[in-house]
């Protein structure tokens, strides 16, 4: 099942939408706070502090969209109100831990130094994606005139990945086909979230 055709089939069903809106409020979160753990105890740069402040903010964001669908719906982050929970949970972790140990093998760093490289690609591959999957579902909602919007969030999103751009300009020189390497690692984890879900929504009866 490609990717619009999974999202046409969430939106047409409240309860399966509330649980999608509150998936990616949890990346959003989980995203947030991995940003927060890469800080420097003193040397934390103000696009870092914008950063995860926005990346909260999606999350909560996305949470409160689900209040438009029914305001009992997803009040929390346990694993019956989430789509693939486990693939979903395992997805940013997994990215985090593949791309430390790539980026161990390629370069001499220092424990902080090697906080602030994996922010920096992690970061960047997960605003390529985020670039890919926010304009698919919002021509979804359009097409569909949804009550959820989210064109606020791919406007941040875009500013987002040319500031992690700049950010690996300044790092590294050469950081591309690092980053390439990082993406082909985002790519796979991608894969397995998404087919976890197809998967999960597979098992629900559509009218």
């Amino acid at each position: 099942m490609e990717f619009f055709n999974l999202l046409e089939r969430i939106v047409k069903d409240d309860e399966t939408h509330a649980k999608w809106l509150n998936t990616l409020s949890f990346m959003e979160n989980a995203g947030a706070r991995k940003i927060s753990a890469c800080e420097h105890p003193t040397k934390v740069s103000l696009i870092q502090l914008k950063h995860a402040a926005e990346e909260h903010r999606h999350a909560y964001y996305l949470k409160k969209q689900i209040g438009k669908l029914d305001s009992q719906f997803c009040k929390s982050y346990e694993g019956q109100e989430l789509l693939a929970p486990i693939a979903t949970r395992q997805y940013l972790h997994s990215l985090d831990i593949k791309a430390c140990k790539y980026l161990q093998n390629n370069f001499s760093l220092t424990k902080e130094e090697l906080k602030y490289a994996a922010y920096l690609f992690v970061t960047y591959a997960i605003e390529v994606r985020a670039d890919e999957l926010y304009p698919v579902y919002q021509d979804i909602l359009t097409k569909t005139s949804s009550k959820i919007m989210v064109k606020s969030i791919i406007l941040e999103e875009e500013g987002h990945l040319e500031e992690m751009i700049n950010q690996l300009d300044e790092f590294l020189e050469n950081w591309k086909p690092h980053a390439e390497n990082i993406l082909k690692i985002e790519h796979e984890l991608h894969d397995q979230w998404i087919n976890a879900i197809v998967e999960e929504v597979a098992k629900f009866n559509y009218a």
